[in-house]
């Protein structure tokens, strides 16, 4: 069957489906249906009822709602008052000063959340208002808190990797320790350019605040104890072959119980809330999962990824023009699909393209998920705008224009990427593998 006959057909009835409101995951199950039905003498409904169960009972996505529940119960403490507290005497000494904080507290928050949007609100919550009084440039408040919530992607614990490792059956452990070195230089890059900006006045700051002492300074980090113990668990326990990710991520819900504890905000309501939050957003997540992984198996059935990816070898493209290629399909993807969908959407017939071209599926992971982030600033679906939108009242064009230096500046951080992959490769390959 023709492969480009195949693909029309199942574009056509995701956009159907996807533009009649149906839910994404629930989508994907119809387009699978539609092919296997069609094009296939396979048995649908067997084959759907074993895929999804396969899908939604593997042992690797129980760290998902573990992720997903430590991100709920510290969005509900006062994470982000002691983040700024403990950041702002140490940035107040930069080019930029305080606006540093956006940056620095949400990769701080990245490292225990895995959401973009909860990086964004949680950070967003106290930095706004702090800001706003101090009279720094609106634009670079709106723009650097929405560049600096897409680290909430990258920077592990992150849900996307969780996601995309199950999708083509990579380590969750190594796509982990893949994601740090390349969020730190997001960060870093992010860093680089509220410095620029303050030193060439291209965006007027306030006054200096009073130099603070160091022993004030050394004081107020203190509030940064906490989070840094809890990244020390998450992280340092994977890192150092204790834990699997998932047994990390029990580490993360029991410290992130006694942080809230500790700092009064466990009750009954905040742990219903956290854990009703969860469930909610782990469903979701399953359910696209469950039917990303039936349309996997109807694709593979039609044949369609196996032909497209020898059509994509007959063009005889070099690995920098696919990747450039797959750089801009992304992008234009990411404008209408949050970056989950976008990802398991497309993995059935990108991961055979890739795997033939010879790239390390480890490093693809990070690099799709930098790609995915710059699609998280880009409108119209991008999902920090809308939280940021909520946030300061302003209308969705001033947010996206605000957040236009911080996707050239991913785009930057892309070609670092392509051209320096070791950047995410170094820190898996130097691991200890965990136990069991």
């Amino acid at each position: 069957m023709d492969h480009l006959l195949l693909t029309g057909v199942f574009l056509l009835v995701l956009l159907f489906l996807l533009g009649s409101g149906v839910w994404v995951g629930l989508s994907l199950v119809g387009v699978a249906l539609t092919g296997m039905l069609l094009f296939t003498t396979r048995p649908a409904g067997d084959a759907m009822a074993t895929t999804i169960w396969a899908a939604s009972s593997t042992w690797t996505l129980t760290a998902l709602p573990l992720f997903i529940w430590m991100g709920e119960i510290l969005f509900r403490t006062r994470l982000s008052e002691n983040l700024f507290r403990g950041l702002a005497p140490w940035m107040n000494a930069l080019p930029g000063r305080l606006l540093h904080v956006n940056v620095a507290g949400c990769a701080l928050f990245a490292a225990i959340s895995g959401s973009s949007a909860a990086t964004v609100a949680t950070v967003g919550k106290m930095s706004i208002p702090e800001l706003r009084r101090r009279s720094y440039p609106e634009k670079m408040i709106v723009g650097t808190l929405a560049g600096a919530g897409t680290l909430g992607l990258l920077i592990p614990p992150s849900i996307i990797l969780i996601v995309y490792g199950v999708t083509v059956n990579e380590s969750i452990a190594k796509l982990f320790m893949a994601g740090v070195a390349p969020g730190i230089m997001i960060a870093l890059l992010f860093m680089g350019y509220i410095a620029f900006a303050a030193v060439t006045g291209k965006h007027r700051m306030p006054e200096p605040d009073a130099p603070v002492a160091l022993q004030r300074r050394l004081r107020e980090s203190l509030h940064l104890l906490p989070v840094l113990l809890l990244i020390a668990a998450v992280l340092g326990s994977i890192y150092a072959g204790i834990a699997t990710a998932t047994e990390a991520a029990v580490f993360g819900v029991v410290g992130a119980l006694l942080l809230s504890a500790l700092q009064g905000s466990l009750n009954r309501r905040t742990f219903a809330e956290s854990l009703m939050g969860a469930t909610r957003t782990s469903c979701m997540i399953a359910l696209i999962l469950a039917g990303s992984a039936f349309l996997s198996l109807a694709m593979g059935f039609t044949g369609l990824p196996r032909e497209l990816a020898g059509w994509i070898a007959s063009l005889e493209l070099t690995p920098l023009t696919l990747i450039v290629f797959l750089t801009l399909f992304y992008i234009v993807l990411g404008c209408f699909l949050d970056g989950i969908s976008a990802v398991v959407l497309t993995m059935a017939v990108v991961e055979p393209m890739i795997r033939q071209a010879g790239f390390d599926m480890i490093w693809f992971g990070i690099f799709l998920v930098v790609v995915v982030e710059m699609a998280q600033i880009t409108p119209p679906i991008g999902f920090n705008l809308f939280v940021l939108q909520g946030m300061t009242n302003h209308d969705m064009a001033y947010i996206a224009r605000a957040a236009v230096p911080m996707f050239f500046i991913m785009c930057l951080a892309v070609a670092l990427l392509v051209a320096f992959p070791g950047v995410a490769t170094w820190l898996p390959q130097s691991m200890v593998p965990a136990p069991g």
